[in-house]
């Protein structure tokens, strides 16, 4: 019985989130303070979290936009640079054979991002131009090769329009909060799984970003968009 349950322990964990060496290093020498091993346990484990969160983590500001028939308060241009952002940071981490637990939540984000891009034309009365420009937007994810798309930009737009207009509308405290911290978990595992400083450098700036919406997010908790008065007829 022992055997057995060790034999499905090793195919429950390797190769999924440990290697073989750190396997019997943790669980066949019971070493459990090994640190390097540990450090590969951790980082798995929170990529493979941060990408099965991935699946849902927009789904509340899909449902926040679709409950209030608007989008006010998206900054579209941001929701648009995000798109194209996810989709280089997707082509830069397969072209680097990078993990999947690095950087899956890229494909998923980028799934629910399409739908969160048409909902915001939909609702300003651009449906068919919408569904025009999105695929060129995905087509243009060569362009952020260089530098993943600059997700301080694409943050940073949406800060602006909360400044501007004094009020995140429609934007889900939800999605943010959790995009904050998913960002923040994501400086470890791009550090333990790929090595690669601009993956690192990337999520450190998306982090200081992400914190400066949530930020936002709290300072005008109460502040409600003015409502538009019809005009006279």
């Amino acid at each position: 019985m022992a055997a057995e349950a060790d034999g499905a322990l090793k195919r429950l964990l390797v190769p999924i989130l440990l290697p073989e060496k750190c396997y019997d290093q943790l669980f066949v020498q019971w070493d459990l303070l090994h640190v390097p091993c540990l450090k590969i346990l951790l980082s798995k484990g929170l990529g493979l979290g941060i990408v099965a969160g991935s699946l849902l983590v927009k789904l509340p500001q899909v449902f926040k936009i679709l409950g209030a028939k608007s989008a006010e308060g998206l900054s579209l241009q941001s929701v648009m640079l995000e798109l194209v952002a996810l989709t280089g940071t997707m082509v830069y981490s397969i072209t680097n054979n990078f993990p999947f637990s690095s950087w899956g939540e890229a494909l998923f984000l980028m799934l629910q991002t399409i739908t969160i891009c048409f909902l915001v034309m939909h609702y300003r009365g651009q449906t068919v131009k919408g569904a025009e420009d999105l695929p060129k937007s995905r087509l243009h994810g060569s362009w952020v090769l260089s530098d993943l798309g600059k997700p301080d930009d694409v943050e940073l737009l949406q800060a602006a329009t909360n400044y501007h207009n004094g009020h995140t509308g429609q934007l889900s405290a939800i999605t943010v909060f959790l995009l904050f911290g998913g960002s923040l978990a994501r400086i470890f595992t791009s550090i333990q799984e790929t090595g690669d400083p601009l993956m690192a450098g990337t999520f450190v700036v998306s982090s200081l970003c992400n914190g400066l919406i949530a930020a936002q997010l709290l300072f005008y908790w109460n502040a409600k968009p003015p409502h538009k008065q019809k005009k006279a007829q």
